[in-house]
């Protein structure tokens, strides 16, 4: 794996690698980006684009810029505070990746979003 100093980021990745299914391999080739070309998604965005019937995946961080109008599960590699803060607020859950990969291995009812 290139030269990748986050230990965590290098087991998340080797770990969704070993899967058989392209979502999860999807993902990890995302997180392994450049960090000037890592994914960063504001609120107002997952709020355009997420319904409260799908999780939300984020190979990234999501920021707190914007707001959130409804009830939303949301998987990212990080957040913010204040993305954490508003997402529990309005009832939604803000998972990590590594979580919704053991809860939900096939993928299921996942859209990703950067």
């Amino acid at each position: 794996m290139r030269n990748k100093d986050n230990q965590t980021l290098v087991s998340l990745v080797e770990t969704l690698m070993k899967t058989q299914k392209p979502i999860w391999r999807k993902v990890a080739y995302e997180l392994l980006r450049p960090r000037r070309q890592k994914v960063e998604v504001n609120l107002s965005k997952l709020d355009d684009y997420a319904d409260e019937d799908v999780t939300v995946l984020v190979p990234g961080k999501v920021l707190g810029a914007g707001a959130v109008s409804k009830k939303i599960t949301v998987a990212a590699f990080s957040f913010s505070g204040s993305a954490k803060r508003i997402i529990s607020e309005m009832g939604g859950k803000a998972i990590t990746i590594e979580s919704l990969h053991k809860s939900n291995p096939e993928g299921r009812g996942i859209i990703i979003l950067k």
